[in-house]
């Protein structure tokens, strides 16, 4: 028994109508019929169709126009379009258009049928697909934070931890680990997440400029202050202060900042009026802080009250589980922004993704599948798409591949909890496919 499905006929023609209508009523299907562009486009604003069969030529109406239409108003209904036989050309440029499919006239019945099977196969598996990815994304979100590896809960959960306390938090982590995400997180679930979080990157300015930006300062302090001007101390008032590269504040400053956290108090820039400050302190920092101290380039005063709470962003590498989630979220978020198709990635990509050790953590990888999707001529993204990622190659290589493959199945499987369907197409493989590399690699359910 086929599927039952809601079906609008498009067509001036009264005999193709009721041709396509009388079929595919036949079939099983509920099937309306328009005589028009303008007719059908009020008819999809009233009603939910799964599936238009659309004329290329109408008098009220272009076919493209409606497609269009179709298109932006009801991206999630299927279009065919119906094109004579000497018309094939122009249906291939509506299908570059948007339409999924199109049909010559005359007409099969049979071929009619295994033509409306075929699409709404499709259609079911991308929104299967669709289903399980967002089920899976909303299980590996944390805030802005993206992973479902051990170290990655780990992380969330001390966050969890230690997001209700005013105490000064220190991040650590290697450059673009997302340590400003970590700190947007714990703003977020603190009792001051309704206040401003205010970032600075403190290697960004010189001495002079960043005292001023941290301090404010008074009308007339220097040569151009022609204004009273506040400070992120200030701006944080009630809020988060996130000082990023904390490694690079001088020692003068570090003094003055101490004494801020001591005092709960500080006076701009020219000034000498006291203003209270009230905010919560989160700093990161990719350098060896204790080693700074050692060699007496930071106060080991000021590092012992920065480092309250301390906590460590894992790297990229020591997080290869999160590669594909990451992966899959990058990809989404240019393929909007950039408009190509590109739907996924192949599994032989995927493998040269994980084997790659990402020296710049999640910000090179997310540079990674930008790129990539730029210059991607296929719909799916493929090895040879990353070959400009240097990957030494060595004779242990192909068995290193085999060993990621073996664990992306084995990881995935696990995740859908051995649900093979659903393993599969996220997968993006057959289940006989997945049958066999599970045969292969020895791999099996929990007990």
């Amino acid at each position: 028994m086929s599927e039952r499905v809601r079906i609008l006929i498009v067509d001036d023609e009264l005999i193709v109508r009721e041709s396509l209508v009388g079929w595919l009523k036949k079939a099983g299907h509920e099937v309306d019929a328009a005589a028009g562009g303008g007719q059908a486009l009020e008819m999809l604003q009233r009603n939910d169709y799964d599936l238009v069969f659309l004329d290329l030529k109408m008098p009220d109406m272009n076919g493209f126009v409606v497609l269009k239409n179709i298109k932006a108003r009801f991206p999630h209904t299927l279009v065919v379009m119906i094109t004579a036989f000497g018309s094939v050309e122009t249906a291939i440029e509506a299908m570059k258009t948007g339409a999924d499919d199109f049909l010559v006239k005359p007409f099969d019945p049979g071929g009619l049928q295994l033509l409306v099977e075929k699409l709404l196969k499709q259609k079911r598996l991308v929104d299967e697909n669709a289903t399980l990815r967002n089920q899976l994304d909303n299980n590996s979100r944390y805030q802005d934070l993206i992973g479902s590896s051990e170290c990655m809960r780990r992380l969330f959960s001390f966050i969890d931890q230690v997001a209700g306390v005013d105490s000064p938090v220190l991040l650590q982590g290697e450059t673009g680990t997302g340590k400003e995400l970590a700190a947007k997180a714990i703003h977020a679930r603190s009792n001051r997440r309704y206040g401003p979080f205010i970032p600075i990157n403190c290697g960004a300015f010189t001495e002079t400029l960043l005292e001023s930006e941290l301090f404010g300062h008074e009308a007339g302090s220097f040569t151009g202050a022609t204004r009273t001007q506040k400070g992120r101390l200030e701006m944080a008032r009630g809020g988060t202060l996130f000082l990023d590269e904390i490694g690079e504040i001088p020692l003068k400053m570090q003094v003055d900042l101490l004494r801020v956290l001591q005092e709960k108090s500080f006076h701009r820039v020219g000034g000498n009026r006291d203003i209270a400050v009230d905010f919560r302190l989160i700093s990161a920092t990719h350098h060896d802080l204790l080693k700074k101290v050692t060699r007496a380039e930071f106060r080991q005063d000021f590092y012992f009250r920065l480092k309250v709470i301390e906590i460590e962003v894992p790297p990229l590498r020591e997080r290869r589980d999160d590669i594909p989630i990451l992966s899959g979220h990058f990809l989404q978020k240019f393929r909007r922004e950039t408009n190509k198709a590109v739907k996924g990635i192949r599994d032989d990509a995927m493998m040269v993704l994980q084997a790659y050790d990402w020296p710049g953590n999640v910000r090179e990888l997310e540079n990674t599948i930008e790129r990539a999707v730029v210059l991607a001529k296929n719909p799916f993204l493929k090895r040879e798409d990353f070959g400009f990622l240097c990957i030494p190659v060595e004779p242990e290589a192909p068995l290193a591949m085999r060993d990621v493959e073996k664990n992306h199945i084995e990881r995935i499987l696990k995740r859908c909890r051995w649900n093979i369907s659903k393993a599969a197409l996220l997968l993006e493989i057959t289940r006989v496919t997945l049958h066999h590399k599970i045969k292969k690699y020895g791999l099996k359910p929990p007990e």
